[in-house]
């Protein structure tokens, strides 16, 4: 996925993608995490084409 500069600056940075997996697990909206050329830190992203799916959320009783 390539990320223009003005959004990149705009959103939130993981520093690894074990952070940035659960910031996705734990949002109301199906996100995915990626490894962002520019800053080469994490972003999440809510589009799916060409990206891995991320394990199911755990079951909450």
């Amino acid at each position: 996925m390539k990320t223009r500069p003005g959004i990149c600056a705009r959103k939130r940075r993981y520093s690894s993608e074990d952070e940035a997996i659960a910031a996705a697990l734990g949002a109301q909206v199906t996100l995915r995490p990626y490894r962002c050329a520019l800053c080469r830190d994490y972003h999440l992203t809510s589009r799916t084409k060409g990206m891995k799916s991320l394990p199911p959320r755990p079951a909450t009783s």
